[in-house]
């Protein structure tokens, strides 16, 4: 497996966005939580929210996307099924999530970026102030972070058999320690 060093410049050689950038660090941090609470490898399923979208900014088509990152990733000596439950986080892919990995790369992947988004519109911008029912309220809310398709927020907890509220508040304690890093730390104003 590579290291994160290296996952991290994959990650910057395809990517400028900040935004995005910040997206793969939210959904690298919610990937080591669910790794440390299944048992399973932090390092692999912290690679593997890093780069779950390190394709996007270049090759953004739904024809693209995943399907070019992953021939690169395979040229780089990753393993399988980091390959795969990146494949399969993009649901137009029409690939099975049948691991536990891929499973909680899709159901971080969307609530990840919701969280973030209901933590800079809050007064302090401060994720250490979002709380569920708020981001619950948001997600109810089609005008807000439209970007986010609430179908796969729900799916992906289904799939992980979490329930959401478990699931939404696993998120935002994950990203707590990324707080500073996501620019969500109450440190700028909105």
């Amino acid at each position: 497996m590579k290291s994160r060093a290296e996952a991290l410049a994959l990650l910057k050689a395809y990517t400028e966005s900040e935004s995005l950038l910040r997206h793969a660090y939210a959904v690298e941090a919610a990937m080591r939580a669910y790794a440390r609470k299944y048992g399973e490898d932090e390092e692999k399923w912290g690679i593997t929210g890093l780069l779950h979208d390190f394709d996007y900014e270049k090759y953004p088509t739904p024809q693209e996307h995943t399907v070019v990152g992953a021939k690169i990733l395979e040229e780089h000596g990753y393993p399988e099924d980091v390959i795969y439950a990146i494949r399969a986080h993009a649901d137009y892919n029409g690939l099975e999530r049948n691991t536990l990995m891929a499973k909680a790369l899709f159901a971080c992947d969307e609530i990840s970026g919701f969280v973030m988004a209901v933590a800079m519109v809050r007064p302090t911008r401060d994720l250490a102030d979002v709380e569920v029912k708020s981001v619950k309220k948001k997600l109810k809310d089609k005008a807000f972070a439209r970007g986010v398709h609430r179908e796969d927020v729900y799916q992906g907890a289904a799939e992980l058999c979490v329930d959401l509220d478990e699931h939404i508040a696993f998120i935002i304690e994950a990203l707590q320690p990324v707080r500073a890093q996501l620019g969500l730390d109450g440190t700028q104003s909105a």
